[in-house]
């Protein structure tokens, strides 16, 4: 028996959303996440909250949001330098509210500054109308990607 997500444990997407293609590792083990390009750098990541998400209240467990918003808050890096992994160095985030079993949970974020390799980002992560965690994050760009082949 394996603990990866099979594909029918993946929900239908919001318009817009395309599934992000994580065949291994950890973002396969808390996934799915969905992403939508919006344009130059913005986007828009999701997940699904379900039970696998959530803690003994059937909420969202913080340790999921936190782990979501990592991919949201650092992915303006990959759109800015999509030649070089990048690796987190600060998280701050204020939990807000929280998120729902079955409830779509969104995540965006923009780059608000910039000191050679050095990145901090401002997020949100948000269902519906209700803000549930916003943060910052201070990046760190790496060397390059190796080409792909």
């Amino acid at each position: 028996m394996t603990d990866d997500l099979l594909e029918e444990d993946t929900a239908a997407a919001p318009a817009g959303f395309e599934p992000m293609q994580w065949s291994r590792g950890f973002g396969r083990q808390v996934g799915p996440f969905y992403h939508r390009n919006e344009g130059g750098e913005n986007f828009t990541r999701a997940f699904l909250v379900a039970e696998h998400h959530t803690n003994g209240m059937m909420n969202c467990h913080g340790g999921m949001l936190m782990a979501f918003a990592d991919t949201v808050f650092g992915h303006p890096i990959s759109i800015r330098c999509p030649q070089h992994y990048w690796v987190t160095v600060r998280m701050l985030t204020d939990f807000l509210s929280g998120a729902r079993l079955g409830e779509w949970v969104f995540g965006t974020s923009r780059i608000v500054g910039q000191d050679g390799d050095m990145f901090t980002v401002e997020g949100r992560i948000f269902t519906g109308e209700r803000t549930v965690m916003t943060g910052t994050g201070i990046f760190k760009t790496l060397g390059p990607r190796p080409e792909r082949r």
